[in-house]
């Protein structure tokens, strides 16, 4: 194991402590008011904690603010390059604010949207378009919604769809398992890789996310390892209550939750050697949504990987 196959999700970025501003919407307000020095400090504090990989997200860390940022997509890669980074991956989310699922013409303007994101990852040398799944609803809220069948079938065919429009872009389509999303769950993951085809859908599972919905990530990994494409690695220090609010907050509510890698309660080694060359050729991600100081935990992250867990993915 090098850190060549270590990446970093820019979501670790989001905190506004490390930009000296007051909340996450003037992070927002500050890449957009000089969007080439936003990117200049994050791609150089990146560079800087020697991981070498970068997957990007939304808000301020998406491929369209990276263009505004240098010009042209042949000049994202110039920038990434002379740093020696290379942007492997995206992230993709906000299906179901499109409309119904069932719609042709809905799944036809979803699937634009993911080739439109995956020409640019093709030609940034990137290899995944990591898709994460709507939000459950506050249990109980009505109308009551179950996570059945009759909900995932619209949506796995909606994939599936995806994960064919992007491929011959030379990018694979992978489920990230989103804490209180309609696939957070071990039977979650189980139901969508059954009704997925491996042949155009496989998984990012999220070490932190699937212990905080109450799922053993190690178990669940084991059972879909022939899907991994890429994987995002943090620590948690345990489950979360599924049955908290689902709202606009959610997402801030899981931070508490996240640790540093070696800092929860994750079996770290069991869970590399699921990753163990050469079967697993793919990225993986550090990250820990929105720290104050992202340079010493993709740092630490980086460190913690080489010097404990090398042995176990060799």
């Amino acid at each position: 194991m090098t850190d060549r196959k270590l990446a970093v999700d820019l979501i670790t970025f989001y905190h506004p402590g490390f930009w000296g501003v007051e909340d996450t919407a003037a992070v927002g307000a500050l890449c957009e008011r000089d969007p080439k020095a936003f990117w200049d400090r994050m791609l150089d504090a990146i560079a800087g904690s020697g991981v070498t990989g970068v997957e990007c997200t939304f808000g301020p860390f998406s491929y369209q603010m990276a263009l505004r940022a240098y010009g042209s997509v042949p000049a994202i890669r110039a920038e990434l390059e002379r740093r020696g980074l290379v942007m492997i991956s995206g992230f993709l989310s906000g299906f179901d604010r499109h409309g119904d699922l069932e719609d042709p013409q809905v799944r036809a303007e979803i699937c634009a949207k993911a080739v439109a994101y995956a020409e640019v990852l093709g030609a940034l040398g990137g290899h995944a378009l990591v898709a994460g799944l709507p939000m459950r609803r506050t249990r109980g809220e009505a109308p009551v919604q179950f996570v059945d069948l009759d909900l995932a079938r619209p949506l796995a065919r909606l994939l599936n769809e995806i994960g064919a429009a992007i491929a011959p872009h030379g990018i694979a389509l992978a489920l990230h398992t989103e804490s209180h999303s309609v696939m957070c769950t071990a039977r979650d993951v189980d139901l969508f890789m059954l009704l997925t085809d491996p042949l155009y859908v496989g998984l990012c599972p999220d070490s932190a996310h699937l212990t905080l919905s109450g799922a053993d990530p190690v178990a669940v990994l084991a059972r879909h390892r022939d899907r991994l494409v890429t994987s995002h690695w943090k620590d948690a220090t345990g489950p979360m209550p599924l049955d908290v609010p689902v709202d606009e907050t959610i997402h801030q509510r899981h931070q508490p939750y996240f640790q540093d890698l070696g800092a929860g309660c994750v079996d770290w080694p069991a869970w590399a050697a699921l990753h163990r060359a050469p079967a697993y050729q793919g990225w993986n991600i550090l990250e820990v949504d929105a720290t104050p100081d992202p340079v010493r935990t993709i740092t630490e992250g980086r460190r913690f990987v080489e010097d404990k867990l090398a042995e176990f993915m060799a």
